[in-house]
């Protein structure tokens, strides 16, 4: 019975994942495993609402510590006779980098406005930045000095 526990023990150790190694770079010198070294992640904060109401939304998206906001003209593409749509087909996208800490809460308060502001439906989504280039880059980014 002692071998047969052993055996198990030997294959659970076997499976189990390997610790990260080091790097060999071509000198012959080992680095140690890179580790993500920026507090907050980055995100691209989509939202697609009438055009009249842009300014509106890009002043509640600076309360969330948003640096750097992209405004562009868009035109619904949905016909006025579905009748359940919005007839103004004039549309603002904005694209705003935010900190994935403050997401949520600005979501949220998207989704309220959505809900609460006569002409203000939208929609609002994000996406991650897989990646930054630079430190300065990435400290005005996510407003941190």
């Amino acid at each position: 019975m002692t071998t047969t526990k052993n055996k198990t023990s030997k294959r659970a150790e076997q499976s189990a994942t390997p610790a990260p190694k080091a790097k060999k770079h071509i000198s012959g010198k080992t680095s140690a495993p890179k580790k993500n070294l920026a507090p907050y992640k980055l995100m691209l904060l989509v939202t697609v609402i009438p055009r009249s109401k842009a300014d509106f939304y890009l002043d509640l998206l600076q309360s969330f510590e948003v640096n750097v906001q992209l405004e562009v003209s868009a035109y619904g593409t949905a016909s006025k006779s579905l009748g359940y749509l919005d007839a103004d087909r004039e549309k603002q996208a904005l694209f705003s980098v935010i900190r994935e800490d403050n997401v949520e809460n600005a979501l949220a308060a998207l989704d309220e406005r959505f809900g609460t502001i006569r002409g203000g439906k939208g929609i609002a989504f994000t996406v991650p930045f897989n990646s930054m280039v630079g430190v300065a880059a990435y400290q005005f980014l996510s407003n941190k000095q």
